[in-house]
């Protein structure tokens, strides 16, 4: 799988200049980061939530994981769970499971961004495949997807 077409089309319609990178088959955020040596604080993992019956899109820096207890007290939710693999496969149709671009806003899903990616010049993140990853400015991205900046990670293993 290449770039998602819907990602392109959006990030060309909006005049965005973007470098797509292809790389070894990577799984993880970390890995990503890894195969194009950069930093995973510069790395973005998608991470989607069912809260209260309605999808949320986490934005997370690859070094860092989701606290659901934090994630539930800053967006108001009394039941939170992690979304399936059959709920990701539905929800983002063009992508393979777990390179979900962050563009929740393609998918009609509001997206919360950890507030330690404002202090980043730029992000890179899954274009839709293991494959291929997409460079753009931070600036570009939070003009096309505004985000709500919260505090919602924390390192993993803490």
């Amino acid at each position: 799988m290449t770039v998602s077409r819907r990602l392109k089309e959006y990030l060309d319609s909006n005049n965005v200049q973007y470098n797509v990178m292809a790389h070894k088959v990577a799984y993880t955020a970390q890995e990503v980061a890894a195969a194009q040596g950069v930093t995973g604080w510069h790395v973005a993992k998608s991470v989607v939530c069912n809260c209260d019956g309605k999808y949320v899109l986490l934005v997370l820096q690859a070094p860092s994981m989701v606290d659901l207890a934090r994630l539930k007290k800053a967006v108001g939710c009394k039941e939170i769970r992690l979304a399936s693999e059959l709920e990701m496969e539905n929800l983002f149709p063009e992508a393979e499971l777990g390179a979900e671009p962050p563009f929740g806003n393609l998918y009609n899903l509001p997206v919360y961004i950890d507030k330690g990616f404002a202090e980043m010049p730029e992000i890179v993140f899954n274009a839709g495949s293991h494959t291929e990853t997409i460079r753009i400015k931070y600036s570009d991205f939070e003009r096309l997807v505004k985000p709500t900046e919260i505090e919602i990670a924390r390192p993993v293993g803490v």
